[in-house]
């Protein structure tokens, strides 16, 4: 009997599983995940903090016997090494499991600043139910709490925090808030946004040490000394692919697949987080850590793991990932696409209006857009993915967006429908 073997029990092993399932009847399926309890949404933390869920509300199958029903078999344990020549995974324990495909898809793991004092009591990452826990136990209301980091996890949890009524700081080595994603307007409003809701914003700050104690003593780099109930470490997160070190599988920041999803060893595999994919917008091979695209390559890699299993050919082929943020922060609406910093040769408009709170940045290559950025444009969301996704050549109305960007829905809808992908336009204007 054919066994195909999951790392990781998030949304890509989930729905991997279950493809798999689908698809054969028979075949033996093992997820090994971490964490003690059910296979549940890291994205859904923020919401649990915030009351508006319990535990298990971020649970990702509402039935305790889900996985049992479809006899796939879920084991916690930490996986120590993986040897692809041998299909051979060697479990912390010293247990060793076989496999006949593997499929990678441990995610991401926080980055631990090289800090003193990040490990003292009272200093929190926000990433698993049990810091969940810790969190809402130090997080009362008046409490004084820091973050460190204003990325787009940063400020997902910045929402939570303040939900909760406690006092905020947080502070971002980087020239604005989400750094990665949005320009220096666009970020400088996003801060401006934060300061007028109580929420102080140190920039281009660092954390230089943490002294415990209660309240904790945190050192910042711009001469000041902040008190803290609680310090919130959310600087990035990283492919958590360290157990791959010489396995034979090839990594750069994650595992290199191809569009099938298949690593450089025929019969393994990797989705989500941790898998590295072509973006065929910019041409690049790309870490992409949002949960549409861990869902995508999981169904992906599951039917081409039994295509593999029954020495067929694959069956289905990742058409690219998918670079889309969008943010909530505080009530404010900001969204990413594509290659918001433009391309070489690449031609750029944008309009700001400060007082409305509203930013829009375009990023064209030739007739197409590339990229694009914008604060407080809620109605053209759907719009902006679906020109930079779609690679819509917008002829003449290139030259009219870059004089007025505001008519977007406009040319979206007369390039789409021109070039036969009137589906898509009547989607984005349902957005």
């Amino acid at each position: 009997m054919t066994h195909h073997v999951i790392l990781g029990a998030g949304p890509a092993g989930v729905i991997a599983a279950e493809t798999i399932r689908k698809l054969s009847a028979q075949d033996s399926i093992t997820i090994i995940g971490d964490e003690p309890e059910p296979s549940y949404s890291r994205m859904a933390i923020p919401y649990l903090l915030m009351g508006n869920i319990d535990e298990a509300g971020t649970y990702l199958r509402k039935s305790p016997t889900h996985f049992a029903d479809l006899k796939i078999n879920v084991r916690v344990g930490h996986v120590k090494q993986v040897q692809a020549a041998t299909k051979t995974i060697v479990l912390d324990n010293g247990e060793t499991i076989l496999f006949d495909t593997l499929l990678v898809a441990t995610g991401s793991r926080p980055v631990t600043p090289p800090i003193p004092g990040i490990k003292s009591d009272g200093v929190h990452r926000c990433w698993t139910l049990a810091d969940a826990r810790a969190i809402a136990a130090l997080a009362q209301p008046g409490a004084r709490v820091l973050q460190l980091g204003a990325g787009f996890i940063g400020c997902i949890i910045m929402e939570a925090l303040a939900a909760r009524g406690v006092k905020l700081s947080v502070v971002e080595m980087g020239d604005r808030m989400v750094p990665r994603m949005m320009g220096p307007t666009a970020g400088g409003m996003i801060r401006d946004w934060c300061e007028t809701k109580n929420v102080e914003v140190f920039t281009s700050t660092k954390v230089e040490s943490i002294e415990p104690g209660k309240p904790l003593n945190v050192k910042l780099s711009n001469g000041k000394t902040v008190q803290a109930d609680l310090v919130i470490s959310a600087a990035g997160v990283r492919p958590a692919i360290g157990y791959l070190e010489n396995s034979g599988i090839t990594c750069l920041l994650g595992v290199l697949t191809d569009e099938h999803l298949q690593s450089n060893v025929p019969g393994i595999y990797a989705a989500g987080d941790c898998a590295e994919a072509l973006d065929k917008v910019s041409g690049k091979m790309i870490v992409s850590a949002i949960q549409p695209n861990a869902a995508e390559q999981a169904r992906i890699a599951g039917m081409n793991m039994v295509a593999f299993a029954r020495g067929q050919l694959p069956k289905a082929s990742l058409k690219g990932v998918t670079q889309i943020n969008v943010l909530d922060t505080l009530g404010l609406i900001s969204s990413s696409f594509g290659d918001w910093e433009g391309v070489p040769g690449g031609e750029h408009v944008e309009l700001t209006d400060k007082p409305a709170g509203r930013h829009l940045s375009l990023q064209f290559k030739d007739d197409v857009l590339v990229g694009c950025n914008s604060v407080g444009w809620t109605e053209h969301v759907g719009v902006m993915r679906g020109l930079v996704e779609g690679q819509i050549k917008l002829g003449e109305w290139a030259d009219t967006l870059k004089q007025d960007p505001t008519r977007l829905m406009e040319a979206y809808l007369a390039a789409a429908q021109g070039q036969g992908d009137w589906s898509g336009a009547q989607d984005a204007r349902r957005r």
